[in-house]
């Protein structure tokens, strides 16, 4: 018995659509110094303020595209909020992208 293919459909494969919102989320230098900064573990706003050099409400919003994309989580600790990174495999992914522009 035969299989016909089936015919081609304008709708990208699943898996393809999920890793495109995932680099889309990570599209922005302040996002990836963000994963950066949180791949050697999680930090506090007002850390990661001082590290990349930006405002307090513009990390927060970007912050905010990588809650929503799930890639940092947020923890409220007394008065602040920590943010760690989900998993290892998009600090993997930023970090070679930031080695392979440095060659």
């Amino acid at each position: 018995m035969t299989t016909t293919p089936s015919p081609p459909t304008d709708e990208p494969d699943p898996t393809l659509q999920a890793a495109g919102e995932l680099l889309r989320a990570l599209a922005s230098p302040v996002r990836l110094g963000i994963v950066r900064e949180l791949s050697g573990g999680g930090k506090y706003v007002h850390e990661l303020v001082s590290a990349l050099g930006v405002s307090q409400p513009l990390v927060s919003q970007h912050l905010r595209v990588l809650r929503t994309s799930r890639i940092v989580t947020a923890r409220r600790q007394a008065r602040e909020t920590r943010y760690t990174l989900t998993d290892d495999h998009v600090a993997h992914i930023v970090l070679d992208a930031i080695r392979h522009v440095q060659e």
